[in-house]
């Protein structure tokens, strides 16, 4: 015992007094935090941080500070999985197809739905060869409203996307189309739905990511929350690939992960505040 308590620095007197000395307050407290941490930090796929999980217990009721969750999660080796950055490269601008002025010019905020979309592709590797995903991303609640898979980049790949984001919302004109200069959104096939629509079309500038920096910042989200949590950083088929995706843009990302943007809300959540 002389021992342990030299070890500890502790007097004999004060290591007895402690062994039937109940909790404090603050050591409950604590305990109650950290538990309800692991909590939110289970629940999005251990996908979160100190902000998010922050933004958590302040809408369950807890009256709690970023640096404390930080804190806590830091002693307990609670940590966001998230590892990687990636930027895709799926762009051909080598086409004779008319292109359109930045009318967007990175103004990303919008006050209302289905006033600005972004859209964009990436590719997603799997044990069976790659896949490439194309996405619509709604500006003002940063809610993908569109997205298709296939096996090919051909425009049918982005006019599937546009067309299920058109059937869900049904915008009215004016709605700001804003893409990169990629063949895929110049060609006519895919002008000729935009025209239909009334809906004004925006490209970014050549070879600059930053016009179109809010599908940039999704796709690095799915990249690395879902693609890169798999073995070898890819999907083992194309139907798990499908499945996945699903799993994440519908179940999670859209209604369940919360966003710095929008005040810590997720997109649907966002949404249904303007109402």
């Amino acid at each position: 015992m002389n021992v342990m308590c030299d070890i500890l620095e502790v007097t004999r007197s004060g290591f007895y007094a402690s062994i039937g000395r109940p909790e404090s307050a603050r050591q409950i407290r604590q305990e109650h935090l950290v538990e309800k941490i692991r909590r939110s930090h289970a629940d999005s796929r251990q996908l979160y941080g100190s902000p998010n999980i922050t933004a958590d217990l302040k809408e369950s009721g807890e009256r709690v500070t970023r640096k404390t969750v930080a804190r806590l999660m830091k002693q307990e080796g609670i940590r966001s999985k998230v590892a990687r950055k990636f930027r895709p490269c799926t762009t051909d601008s080598r086409h004779r197809c008319p292109v359109s002025p930045n009318v967007l010019d990175r103004d990303f905020q919008a006050k209302r739905p289905n006033q600005k979309w972004c859209v964009d592709i990436t590719y997603v590797p799997t044990d069976q060869g790659m896949l490439y995903l194309a996405g619509v991303i709604d500006l003002c609640s940063r809610k993908i409203v569109g997205w298709s898979m296939a096996e090919h980049m051909r425009s049918s790949l982005c006019v599937d996307a546009l067309e299920m984001a058109l059937l869900h919302r049904r915008p009215s004109d004016g709605l700001i189309h804003h893409s990169d200069r990629g063949v895929q959104y110049a060609c006519e096939d895919y002008q000729a739905v935009l025209q239909k629509r009334g809906i004004q079309c925006s490209m970014s500038r050549v070879g600059n990511c930053y016009d179109n920096a809010v599908m940039e910042s999704f796709w690095g989200s799915y990249k690395q929350e879902e693609l890169y949590q798999q073995p070898n950083g890819r999907f083992a088929s194309f139907e798990q690939a499908r499945t996945k995706s699903f799993q994440y843009i519908e179940m999670f990302y859209n209604r369940k992960r919360r966003h710095s943007s929008i005040g810590y809300q997720s997109p649907e959540q966002f949404e249904a505040s303007l109402n």
